[in-house]
């Protein structure tokens, strides 16, 4: 009976992919009742194919059927545009697993551009999303954004004029993003309470900050770990923090290179990081008010090595960052670690441990004497902190019909 069943399901998948088939949608006509009722009627194995034009959409388009493919002509050629959109919701969501959005744009959103949310193997590749005004903060404030979704993968992909963040991963697990890149954004690339990241071979110029690896509190899924920030070009990121009240991110100092608040296990290393001028890499605490008694606010088992430095950290852009420039000599060293080791966890009867390796010195050690203490600064300058080796998070393999893309 088991052997009749699995010969059952093998037959019933032949005959699935068999009947793939391809819906066009082309310009012209109600292209938005055209392409959202292809999306409603496609099947596991289809492809949605979005014609060479522009669409001019008034509402946000969304997908729930697994294993569709939704493909343009590149992402000059097939232009979806939402000037018009009467929503404030995300440009395009998508709900469902298995589910391949490229070679495509979506251009001037309300909400956020292109969305995935409690999925399994989400791909996104070889796409553009831009807020074309250029940075403001009436612009969406995500890109590209699966939040809560497992196996990710991110190629390919430009993202420019996002409030928040171009790129944003958020409560996920499994992901890889590379070969794309973020300008003029809030934050370029952000990693957010994720499990296993690979960063890497991306550009993040132009932005108020670069790259940043983030943990918060409160959030269905906590305590981020193990990610791998490698071989990215970190430039020039010198686009004003334009991000709305009381956004995490508006606290990201313009002219940061990449930072890193809050996570555990992540390791930086052969990045060209050059032209921030705040900082190349900080490391920082959480600084606001919370109730978890999970969470942790402190940056711990940090590695940072081998990486490219060129000029940085000439005009910091933190409050107090000033004199603490001044008192190191009038630039900031590569490496910036707030110093905060004798934190106490919300609950707990004893310090937090901390380890961190930065080897790209030299280094400043701001001992603060809480999370965000400025004022109680204590900066010494080291040629590195070293406390011993600690093992590289293992690469991400994605599943097999994500790794072909």
């Amino acid at each position: 009976m088991k052997t009749l069943m699995i010969a059952a399901g093998a037959a019933a998948l032949i005959a699935g992919a068999a009947e793939a088939k391809t819906l066009t949608v082309s310009p012209g006509g109600d292209v938005q009742e055209k392409l959202q009722t292809a999306l409603l009627d496609a099947k596991p194995g289809d492809t949605v194919m979005i014609a060479a034009g522009r669409y001019e959409l008034t509402d946000g388009l969304s997908l729930d059927v697994a294993g569709v493919t939704v493909k343009g002509a590149g992402p000059e050629a097939t232009v979806l545009s939402f000037k018009g959109q009467k929503s404030s919701g995300e440009a395009f969501l998508v709900t469902s697993n298995r589910v391949i959005v490229r070679d495509l744009a979506v251009e001037d959103s309300k909400g956020d551009g292109i969305k995935s949310k409690g999925v399994d193997q989400i791909s996104f590749v070889n796409l553009r999303v831009e807020w074309t005004g250029g940075p403001k903060d009436t612009n969406g404030a995500y890109g590209v954004y699966p939040v809560a979704s497992t196996n990710v993968l991110i190629d390919r992909v430009t993202v420019k004029g996002a409030a928040d963040a171009g790129i944003y991963v958020g409560q996920s697990k499994m992901i890889i993003i590379k070969n794309s890149r973020a300008e003029f954004n809030v934050a370029g690339i952000e990693i957010e309470n994720s499990m296993n990241a690979d960063v890497h071979d991306n550009v993040a110029t132009h932005n108020a900050g670069g790259i940043l690896v983030f943990d918060l509190p409160n959030l269905p899924q906590m305590g981020g770990h193990s990610t791998r920030v490698f071989n990215n070009k970190v430039v020039s990121n010198d686009t004003q923090n334009f991000a709305r009240k009381g956004a995490i991110v508006g606290d990201v100092p313009t002219g940061t290179g990449i930072m890193l608040m809050a996570n555990r296990d992540v390791h930086v290393f052969g990045n060209e990081i050059d032209q921030n001028k705040t900082a190349a890499v900080m490391l920082v605490s959480y600084t606001q008010k919370y109730d978890d008694l999970t969470y942790d606010p402190l940056p711990r088992d940090i590695v940072v090595r081998d990486n490219k430095i060129g000029k940085n950290g000439w005009d910091p852009q933190f409050p107090g960052g000033d004199v603490v420039a001044k008192a190191l000599g009038g630039t900031l060293p590569p490496v910036i670690w707030d110093g905060v080791t004798n934190y106490t966890r919300k609950g707990g009867t004893a310090p937090e441990v901390v380890h961190v390796r930065l080897l790209d010195g030299p280094v400043a050690n701001l001992h603060f004497a809480a999370p965000g203490s400025v004022f109680t600064a204590k900066p010494a300058v080291v040629p590195s902190i070293d406390d011993g080796p600690m093992a590289e998070p293992k690469p991400v393999v994605l599943p097999k019909a994500q790794s072909g893309l």
